[in-house]
């Protein structure tokens, strides 16, 4: 009878050892199941790639051709471009992949890289936003000595720093999370590897985790937005101060691009990521995920292009060129 029930113990655990294990590969579930819909994201999903795509290059070819477009704004305009590009790639290749070759199956490695490289280039944006809003500052606030402060060598050295500081600043929770042997299941209920998706499957508490992701927080979101926030609150006093209406309305125009920006970009991610695992609602979250991975990059081309003189004129000038020479 003891034998009998040592035995019964012993399956139960080895049942769940076995449910509750390490994870060769994950199976990411996609957007949704439903096969009617299939066909029209993929369509959608590829357009909105394109868009992006098109938009980021069309932006980096603009400022390359341009010498007017050479100064420290299109200079971080440019390595805003490239990383909106690596990041919607990195998100949205393997959803294509998926839709295409209908393996759902992603290698505990490779899932981990993606996370790796998604987190990577949002904190590098974050940085680089920041970088932006003190060249704003600068530009404004002390007009005067912009070309002696925001000179060729620091304004390239700021952006080095942005790529160099979000690459560094996601390691640890990366470690962490590669670390763990233990998931209660292998489906990623998501698109792509997202952290919230993954931190789902955790077998153990995650408190650990989400101290952890608050503390990156502070470092990656609320310290660069803090800093963007007071370079406004310098700028907008400075343009309090100017006169004329017309002068207030071109001083702020120059910051109204980078404002929407930060905008789009801070809010949604905050309402999304500010908050306890267990408030977490992954069906919905995926479409806040798709709007920051998706339209965000597709709309800041738009942003800089529909809301800069500068831009509007290169790219006309372009349009003149290619006609000549298909005339």
């Amino acid at each position: 009878m003891k034998l009998t029930f040592l035995g019964t113990v012993a399956t139960l655990l080895m049942m769940e050892e076995k449910n509750l294990t390490w994870q060769n590969y994950f199976i990411i579930s996609g957007i949704t199941d439903l096969l009617q819909l299939q066909a029209p994201i993929f369509l959608q999903v590829l357009l909105i790639y394109l868009i992006i795509l098109g938009g980021n290059l069309i932006i980096l070819l603009l400022i390359c051709m341009n010498t007017q477009l050479h100064t420290p704004m299109y200079h971080f305009l440019c390595h805003l471009s490239i990383m909106d590009v690596f990041y919607s790639t990195v998100t949205m290749h393997k959803t294509l992949d998926t839709y295409v070759s209908g393996n759902k199956r992603v290698s505990f490695s490779a899932c981990i890289a993606q996370l790796y490289f998604y987190v990577a280039f949002l904190c590098c944006e974050f940085l680089l936003l920041t970088a932006m809003s003190y060249d704003r500052y600068v530009a404004i606030c002390i007009p005067l000595k912009y070309t002696m402060i925001m000179n060729k060598k620091v304004y390239k050295l700021m952006a080095t720093m942005c790529w160099i500081l979000g690459f560094l600043e996601v390691l640890p929770a990366i470690y962490v999370i590669y670390d763990i042997y233990c998931f209660k299941s292998n489906i990623v209920n998501h698109f792509f590897c997202d952290l919230l998706a993954i931190m789902k499957l955790f077998c153990h508490s995650v408190n650990k985790m989400e101290l952890m992701i608050y503390i990156m927080s502070l470092f990656v979101g609320v310290l660069p937005f803090s800093l963007t926030i007071m370079s406004y609150i310098f700028i907008i006093r400075a343009i309090l101060r100017i006169h004329s209406s017309t002068g207030r309305w071109k001083a702020f125009y120059t910051c109204s691009s980078h404002i929407t920006v930060v905008s789009l970009l801070y809010v949604t991610l905050f309402c999304l990521y500010m908050r306890p695992t267990s408030a977490f609602t992954l069906e919905s979250d995926k479409l806040v995920s798709l709007f920051y991975t998706a339209l965000t990059p597709m709309l800041n081309p738009l942003i800089y292009s529909l809301k800069n003189k500068d831009v509007k004129l290169a790219f006309w000038r372009l349009v003149n060129k290619t006609n000549k020479l298909l005339l």
